[in-house]
């Protein structure tokens, strides 16, 4: 409703107007009270709105509406008049009221519509459920047809698939029967006489019908060879029943698949002269029914021409050994495998590509290529190269020796390990290559051990003869030299060389690289390392040891000169001289020798680390992931080593003897009598050491400068300490030669102090200790008789010394000093 409710009847203003008409159909649709009122009292309102504004325009303003607001007067600016103020008020209550009439009639109207409207949906609506209802039971029915139709469409399509089935199997048994006639009127054919193949249908001479006569003749073999096989059965059962069998046709047809065959190999090899690959390809899908193709695939393979062709051979040859006569080194060995292999990679390559486009099964046929290329063309190579040597009598070091042989097997195995590689990723099939290549190694590796062993000795000796001949030469060089000079010199030449040791190091490290390339097995590896390491241990431990010997064997010849220029008391003055001036060279020996040893002694040390090192580095490694390996390897160098730690344990002992030899030698004669009795002449004490103690501290600083260089560590306290304990035994036995007097005493002092000053250089507390003992008991010969016995009151120890050195005293026996101190100390009287 856009206009809202209008009255049906004519416009008036009057009470008595034409009442409004309401129509029911003016309340459907979008219904707005407002609009209903707005139109209700339009009619009316606007003309006392007109006559208002037409009243109020002669006077300036608006009274009647300016004055009231609200229905209440603002002001007095106009009386009022004595007309009605809404005249149309009577109009509007009238028109009300007909509009409530008009409204409860259309309520009733509208509630009367309603009513009858119930009774018509009510009435639709059973109506309708009952519908419903037959329609639901009409759904029903139509479920159960359908599920009845559903079951009889299943029934047919079984049965219409059972007919199916049943055509089928049929027609394949009338196939079947067909073929089977066609087969037995084919088999009675070759079941005729024996080796009578011209009576055979033009099937099997037919050209253009290879394929399907070789599948005939295939079936019909086999279905023979099974026939005669039922009758043999029989027959060792005791059923036979005697007749004929088809021992002709399985001749017959062997003859037959034999010609067959031969005449597709022809064919095939002429195509494969002339490139036909389609041909090619189709000879060999045909022959694949023979055996699975394996003549074919084999008859391809062997006539490729890297195995028919002697020339290939040859230049194989040359390519690696070079030209005829010369010596192969393993360098270019290696160099001509590594383009020979990669010139057969090539070449299987290039079949490869051949392979695939032709046969039916190509991994087959690449399994058996690469077979014969191992087992021919590599194997070939391989028996020129690696001429296994004999252990009884091996080939000498001058033209390489066993280890010219390992070289070359080292680099046989790997660059054939290399091609084995390179032939898996062109495609081999399933032919395990890396197998087989181990295989042609395995003669060459179950002997590898002894081999290398062998070869390490070898170098040894051959090492060993060379050093020994260029002594030999240089002794022969220098000519007739004194028996002294001549014992320094060979020890000089035969000195431990570290740069030997580290060769048998480099030897036995160059061996384990093989070792590690040819044992596979941790447990094998393992094993081998430990006998090669084993070999390396006795090298250096017999080398090491010897070394030492022969320095010994110095010091024992300049013992022996000192032994033999010791003279008795009574000789010449012509004599002494002589042996005096043969001492001094036997004492020159004998410094020369004690220096020969101590760089033998740190050489020997420097040769052991070096072996120690490398076993951490590199041999520790190996053995560490089998248990018990690196114990007993540690075990094996531990003894392996103490030969050598023996012979320097003894040669020590021999350079103490020596130094103490020297040093008794330069006492007794450097020594004078008066050095520690010095007449009472008035002139002043000599406070200067003695000429024997500068001459023997010389000596000790010379010689031993040389041990303070090659010992270290323990070794080096524990030979210094030895030294310095029989020193000091050394000057107590000597100076008890002598009578001492206070001077003299002074100069004992004196003596004990360049000595003492000396041995504190080795570093030996319980040396020092007993030096400066020795200083306090030379105050016996300074202080008066009257003060000895409280000179050692703090130290008692030293008592039995201090009454020995009292007894030297020069008045002992003027001041009966045994007297006076046997009262004092008797129990050392």
């Amino acid at each position: 409703m856009t206009e809202g409710i209008r009255a049906r009847g004519p416009r008036s203003s009057s009470v008595n107007s034409v009442p409004l008409i309401l129509d029911i159909e003016d309340f459907k649709g979008d219904f707005s009270f407002d609009a209903l009122f707005g139109n209700l009292v339009n009619d009316l309102l606007p003309s006392f709105l007109d006559e208002e504004a037409d009243s109020g325009d002669g006077h300036g303003n608006i009274a009647g509406v300016d004055g009231l607001t609200n229905g209440h007067l603002r002001g007095q600016s106009a009386p009022l008049s004595s007309a009605p103020f809404f005249p149309e008020v009577d109009g509007l209550l009238s028109l009300f009221k007909d509009a409530c009439k008009e409204l409860v009639d259309l309520r009733k109207q509208v509630d009367g519509r309603l009513n009858t409207l119930k009774k018509e949906v009510s009435t639709q609506d059973s109506k309708h459920r009952k519908t419903l209802t037959e329609i639901e039971k009409g759904v029903d029915g139509l479920f159960e047809s359908f599920a009845r139709l559903d079951g009889r469409i299943s029934s047919v399509g079984q049965t219409a698939a059972k007919i199916g089935d049943h055509l089928q199997s049929a027609d394949a048994q009338r196939e079947t029967a067909s073929q089977t006639i066609d087969l037995i009127k084919y088999l009675m054919e070759f079941n005729g006489s024996p080796g009578d193949l011209m009576e055979l249908s033009a099937l099997f001479s037919d050209d253009s019908r290879v394929a399907e006569a070789a599948s005939i003749a295939q079936k019909l073999r086999s279905f023979a060879e099974e026939d005669i096989g039922r009758q043999g059965a029989g027959t060792a059962a005791g059923n036979a029943t005697p007749g004929r069998g088809l021992e002709v046709a399985v001749a017959n047809l062997q003859d037959y698949c034999n010609e067959l065959e031969n005449r597709l190999l022809s064919r095939f090899d002429a195509a494969s002269q002339r490139r036909d690959l389609s041909t090619m390809s189709e000879c060999a899908k045909i022959l694949s029914q023979f055996n699975r193709g394996t003549s074919a695939m084999q008859h391809y393979v062997a006539t490729r021409p890297m195995f028919i062709d002697v020339e290939v051979m040859n230049s194989d040859i040359r390519l690696v050994l070079g030209d005829h006569g010369s010596q192969p080194s393993p360098s270019n060995v290696a160099r001509g495998l590594s383009a020979l292999y990669k010139e057969i990679t090539d070449t299987v390559r290039k079949e490869a590509a051949t392979i695939t486009a032709v046969f039916p099964t190509p991994n087959e046929v690449m399994a058996i290529l690469v077979q014969r290329v191992l087992e021919q063309r590599v194997t070939g190579i391989l028996d020129k190269i690696l001429a296994k040597p004999s252990l009884m009598s091996p080939p000498p070091v001058q033209e390489g020796g066993l280890l010219l042989y390992l070289r070359m097997l080292a680099v046989a195995y790997e660059r054939t390990q290399e091609l084995a590689k390179d032939l898996r990723a062109v495609g081999c099939g399933d032919l395990d290559v890396e197998d087989l290549t181990e295989s042609l190694f395995s003669s060459h590796k179950d002997e590898y051990p002894e081999h290398e062993q062998a070869s390490l000795k070898q170098l040894y000796q051959a090492k060993m003869e060379e050093l020994r001949a260029e002594s030999q030469q240089v002794s022969e060089s220098s000519g007739t030299i004194g028996r002294s000079k001549g014992a320094s010199i060979s020890s000089s030449l035969q000195q431990i060389s570290v740069t030997v040791v580290t060769e048998f190091v480099r030897w036995n490290e160059e061996a384990i690289t093989r070792c590690t390339l040819f044992s596979s097995q941790p447990a094998t590896l393992a094993a081998n390392v430990k006998a090669i390491f084993t070999c390396l241990l006795d090298q250096v431990s017999i080398y090491i040891t010897e070394g030492l010997e022969r320095a010994r064997d110095s010091l024992s010849e300049a013992a022996a000169l000192r032994e033999r220029f010791v003279l008795g008391t009574s000789v010449s003055r012509r004599v002494a001289a002589a042996a005096a001036s043969a001492a001094e060279a036997a004492a020159a020996a004998g410094e020369s020798s004690f220096k020969s040893f101590m760089v033998a002694v740190q050489r020997c040390g420097s040769s052991v680390a070096i072996v120690q090192q490398y076993f951490a580095n590199t041999i520790s490694r190996l053995l560490l992931p089998v248990d018990g390996a690196h114990a007993a390897s540690c075990e094996e160098m531990s003894t392996a080593l103490s030969k050598a730690e023996a012979a320097a344990y003894k040669g020590l002992q021999q350079c103490i003897e020596t130094v103490m030899a020297e040093v008794d030698r330069l006492l007794s004669s450097e020594q004078k009598s008066t050095d520690y009795r010095s007449p009472d002449d008035g002139i002043a004490s000599d406070h200067r050491p003695t000429n024997a103690c500068i001459r023997v501290v010389a000596y000790l600083s010379r010689v031993l400068e040389s041990a303070f260089t090659a010992l270290e560590g323990l070794n080096k306290q524990a030979f210094l300490t030895e030294l310095g304990n029989r020193l000091e035994k050394l000057l107590l036995t000597h100076w008890q030669k002598f009578t001492f007097n206070p001077s003299g005493g002074l100069r004992l002092k004196r003596d004990l102090n360049e000595y003492v000053g000396f041995v504190k250089s080795f570093g030996a507390p319980s040396v020092d200790e007993k030096f400066e003992l020795l200083g306090i008991i030379a105050n016996v010969f300074i202080v008066a008789p009257d003060s000895l016995p409280t000179l050692f009151e703090g130290s008692p120890s030293i008592r039995k010394d201090a009454q020995r050195f009292i007894q030297l005293r020069e008045d002992y026996k003027s001041a009966k000093l045994a007297t006076k101190l046997s009262s004092l100390w008797p129990s050392l009287s």
